[in-house]
């Protein structure tokens, strides 16, 4: 901060021993110095705080940054489940077009709706929920009844 040497602060002692004297120079030596350390303290404690501000800045920065990204990012999934599922409507489109007998047919066009509704010929549900409750056997559970509680005999006083 200031270039001060050792001999200057000589000539400063010298001087202040004249013009204060002996007997009060010991005392303005300690107001000096507890004068000195506040000063010292509070640049610490102005400097901390614009520290702490340009971090809390940062972190505001930061905090932006992350937002940002997030928001990016879910656009981007947004964007690439609904060309996924157009993709995927569109192939079952395609199936139902190619082999009407073999495949599910679809109600809906990929350009419609996002929900793929599907209709199913009766008759094949219907024979086949047919044979597999034919096929299970059901299980019935045994009931059985709770033992009595037995009371235990009690011992007369003595």
């Amino acid at each position: 901060m200031f270039d001060v040497s050792f001999s200057e602060l000589l000539v400063i002692a010298v001087v202040a021993l004249l013009v204060i004297g002996p007997e009060k120079l010991p005392k303005v030596a300690r107001t000096v110095g507890a004068f000195v350390g506040r000063m010292q303290r509070y640049m610490a404690q102005v400097k901390d705080e614009v520290n702490r501000e340009m971090r809390f800045e940062e972190l505001k920065n930061l905090q932006q940054e992350i937002k940002q990204t997030v928001e990016q990012e879910t656009s981007a999934l947004e964007g690439s489940l609904h060309k996924a599922s157009s993709d995927a409507q569109m192939m079952l489109h395609e199936n139902a077009i190619q082999n009407p007998k073999n495949s599910v047919r679809s109600s809906v066009t990929p350009a419609k709706s996002k929900a793929v509704k599907t209709s199913v010929d009766k008759t094949k549900i219907t024979q086949t929920t047919k044979t597999k409750v034919a096929k299970t056997k059901v299980a019935t559970p045994k009931i059985t009844k709770p033992k009595p509680a037995t009371p235990k005999p009690v011992k007369p006083a003595k």
